[in-house]
């Protein structure tokens, strides 16, 4: 079957914002370069520019050349559980800004994987977070009762809840992550500037103490065009032994 020129344009700009031969904040080609070395017509040449300006790689605007406006961060998923220190290490500015943080009964999937009784309650707490001021993950985390009493006397607005924790003595010691695609409810649409429905990439954690006791169960979601998953495997070590490791990692760093 073949491949409509647009996505043909789309594709090879995209991969060339990817290998960083088009860095941030460069300009592209103009319509007519791009329809001389593409063989196409202004018309699939700007339906691929629109694509681009859609995933949030390029800038366009009314008689400027469109420009390079980002690559999606990736985020280690096994190494890190610290939206603020992964963006941090990119160079990137992260930002929360809280919706929600109290006490409640938690839905009965949740209190199941927390190990609660249908009546216990537990700690929520749901925030927007962002690279560079824009909106890129909508989190939604609930902590045993113990340990996110802990986090009314701090302001979760100021940073890392994880580096708060550990600060205030709470055993963070392994997670356990799952990786899957939801459609963007209405609070996610309006958090993230999404269209209801649309892909998001959620990363399911349960955050366990040194003792094993599953301490935080979390529901992360990514706007799928500011963070991407990557695999790293490896022939020389058994799959049974070891396991390959998923990472949502920096576009153009080592994952």
């Amino acid at each position: 079957m073949r491949v409509p020129l647009h996505v043909v344009v789309a594709d090879a700009i995209r991969e060339r914002i990817r290998s960083g031969d088009l860095p941030v904040g460069a300009p592209l080609p103009s319509e007519s370069e791009l329809s001389a070395q593409f063989g196409a017509s202004r018309g699939p040449v700007r339906q691929a520019l629109g694509q681009l300006r859609n995933e949030g790689l390029i800038e366009t605007s009314q008689g400027r050349v469109p420009t390079v406006l980002g690559r999606p961060l990736a985020h280690s998923i096994d190494d890190f559980f610290s939206f603020s220190a992964w963006v941090q290490a990119t160079g990137r500015l992260p930002g929360q800004h809280t919706l929600e943080l109290a006490w409640r009964v938690p839905p009965a999937e949740v209190a199941a994987k927390l190990h609660l009784a249908a009546s216990d309650r537990a700690v929520v707490v749901v925030r927007r977070r962002s690279i560079d001021g824009r909106p890129t993950m909508l989190e939604r985390s609930w902590y045993v009762s113990e340990v996110g009493r802990r986090l009314f006397d701090f302001d979760p607005d100021e940073g890392s809840i994880f580096g708060a924790l550990i600060e205030r003595g709470v055993s963070l010691e392994s997670g356990t992550h799952t990786i899957d695609a939801v459609a963007a409810n209405v609070l996610d649409a309006e958090q993230l500037e999404v269209p209801l429905a649309s892909p998001l990439l959620r990363v399911e954690r349960l955050t366990s103490s040194a003792s094993g006791r599953v301490v935080e169960y979390a529901d992360d979601r990514y706007r799928t065009d500011r963070a991407k998953l990557a695999i790293r495997n490896s022939r020389s070590t058994s799959a049974v032994s070891r396991p390959s490791i998923a990472r949502l990692a920096p576009e153009g760093l080592p994952a």
